[in-house]
């Protein structure tokens, strides 16, 4: 009996320690979680961010993308908003929670976008004006929906959302197209603009 007894402590310590090493990653990883978002808030105080449909870590990433109202002013950034900072430097609009990257569906239907395991392929630019466009389209711009948000499910006041994709790049449109970096530091929000990050 007291084998057992053994055997079950010793299973419960490794248990334990999985979980702090599990929670010492994930907690490391989400320092480095930042947010894309659009410079102008629109009608939106908070200001809209690229998210994933679907609630945090409950997203369903073959539902797509859309632009959604920032959680950062909750005072974190949302896994279903965080991409990985690192690898955006490098071009890549990584979803490190949900392992998938950020794709045109095809090149021959651009204007869609879809999220889906990485490739060795870098698919997008950050233009000098702050715009995201597509390396081999330049002339397509990551795009927030124009006209009036819809309502989503949540948030007080209520969360705002609106539709995302490539459109072409216009001035006129700028604030549909022009987005900032935004990061959390000691429960600050930094907005870093996009050509500078």
């Amino acid at each position: 009996m007291l084998q057992i007894y053994k055997k079950f402590l010793l299973f419960l310590g490794f248990t334990a320690l999985v979980c702090i090493i599990t929670s010492a990653v994930w907690s490391k990883s989400e320092d480095n979680l930042v947010e894309i978002k659009l410079l102008n808030n629109l009608d939106d105080e908070r200001g809209f961010c690229v998210d994933i449909k679907g609630h945090k870590n409950k997203a369903k990433i073959n539902r797509g993308l859309q632009a959604h109202t920032c959680y950062s002013y909750q005072g974190k950034i949302a896994v279903d908003q965080g991409l990985d900072a690192n690898r955006l430097k490098q071009k890549e609009l990584f979803f490190p929670k949900f392992g998938v990257c950020l794709y045109p569906s095809s090149y021959n239907n651009p204007l869609s976008l879809t999220l889906v395991e990485c490739k060795k392929i870098k698919e997008f630019i950050f233009n000098e004006d702050n715009t995201i466009r597509l390396k081999n389209n330049i002339n397509l711009c990551l795009t927030v929906a124009k006209g009036k948000s819809k309502k989503g499910g949540g948030g007080s006041p209520i969360h705002l959302i609106r539709g995302l994709s490539m459109q072409i790049c216009n001035k006129k449109d700028s604030v549909y197209q022009t987005w900032v970096i935004r990061h959390i530091k000691k429960g600050k929000i930094f907005n870093e603009m996009l050509s500078k990050f």
